[in-house]
């Protein structure tokens, strides 16, 4: 028997014929980074490979490192495997990672939406063999609306908030989401305010995206500016001290997993929003089919029920663990839907 093109290791997906790895977890000597989220780009590894919209998210992220940058679809050969970067469509820079070898062609997604965001570059699907593919949303009951309607949502939140002279506090990861956010809000509604983490990496995105104007809120920024605003912030900062000065305020909170009941409980948060970073179940599906590939390998997230559907259906899929836990995790309210809504399955 062959030896496959890439493999699973305690250190991440190994590809042996070029000694490279894919996201790797442990520090490695040549690593292919998908995109900027921690539990993808780590630190510790000689040498890194990305997109090189990727390059300064990740300098700015793990310091000084050695990093290359690669354009949509350049090949880079290394003893004899070919290997290209094309959009995921997660955040800025995400890439998939195709490689070839002898005729032979692997496509890791990484993290990957289908829905066009208008900021980072649109998903392409790639053909191969075999399709390596996130599933953290891998369950029916994930149906994202579209994007506008999302966004319509919110500003209309804020709107209301600001009629009745509350802060609007919303919570989104600080890299990719929180951007997304900021990029559709409605400036005339009212001034724009940021967590120091959010503003950090934001301004790291500016000199790729035109966003709206943001404050970054300090410890002189006075109690009387908050109210009627927006204040963009990561789900850590939900419950302490430096959100006492924003009140009165309500909060809410951007993801994926707002579509459970019980999340927004279970986080004390007053509204949800089902925006994700991540495809959906039929985008899931309508991706693996656009691949045309025989084999699929499911990874981190739903991977047991979506690798079983794609079996019914007559794919030969399997399992694989990783350690990406994935930005948006929320492992207790995905348990709480599964126990109170089998039929969803």
């Amino acid at each position: 028997m062959k030896q496959k093109l890439l493999l699973f290791n305690d250190k991440g997906i190994y590809c042996p014929q070029a000694d490279v790895y894919l996201d790797p977890w442990r520090p490695v000597k040549n690593a292919i980074i998908t995109h900027g989220h921690a539990d993808h780009s780590r630190w510790g590894h000689q040498h890194y490979i990305t997109h090189h919209m990727n390059v300064p998210i990740i300098k700015h992220r793990l310091g000084s490192i050695v990093v290359t940058g690669k354009e949509w679809g350049e090949t880079f050969t290394i003893n004899g495997v070919k290997f290209s970067l094309h959009p995921a469509g997660h955040i800025i820079g995400s890439s998939q990672v195709r490689v070839e070898y002898k005729g032979e062609v692997w496509v890791f997604t990484g993290d990957y939406k289908t829905e066009d965001d208008g900021i980072s570059t649109p998903y392409e699907a790639i053909k191969c063999h075999t399709l390596i593919t996130e599933n953290t949303f891998g369950l029916p009951a994930f149906r994202w609306l579209p994007q506008a309607e999302v966004m319509d949502d919110i500003n209309k939140w804020w709107a209301q908030n600001k009629a009745e002279g509350k802060t609007s506090v919303l919570f989104g990861y600080t890299l990719g989401k929180a951007q997304r956010l900021l990029k559709y809000l409605d400036p005339h509604i009212g001034p724009i305010y940021t967590h120091g983490a959010v503003e950090n990496m934001t301004e790291v995105l500016r000199t790729m995206v035109d966003f709206p104007a943001t404050i970054r809120i300090t410890p002189e920024t006075k109690k009387e500016a908050f109210p009627g605003s927006m204040v963009l912030a990561p789900p850590s900062a939900h419950g302490t001290v430096w959100i006492r000065k924003m009140a009165p305020y309500v909060t809410a909170s951007a993801s994926g997993w707002m579509a459970f009941r019980g999340a927004r409980r279970r986080r004390a948060i007053d509204k949800g929003f089902a925006l994700s970073d991540h495809c959906d179940w039929q985008g899931l599906l309508e991706s693996v089919q656009a691949t045309g590939a025989e084999r699929i390998i499911c990874t981190h997230g739903y991977s047991e029920i979506f690798s079983a559907y794609l079996r019914e259906i007559g794919y030969d899929a399997v399992t694989e663990n990783t350690q990406y836990q994935g930005d948006e995790e929320e492992p207790s309210d995905a348990k709480e839907n599964e126990a109170e809504n089998p039929e969803a399955l």
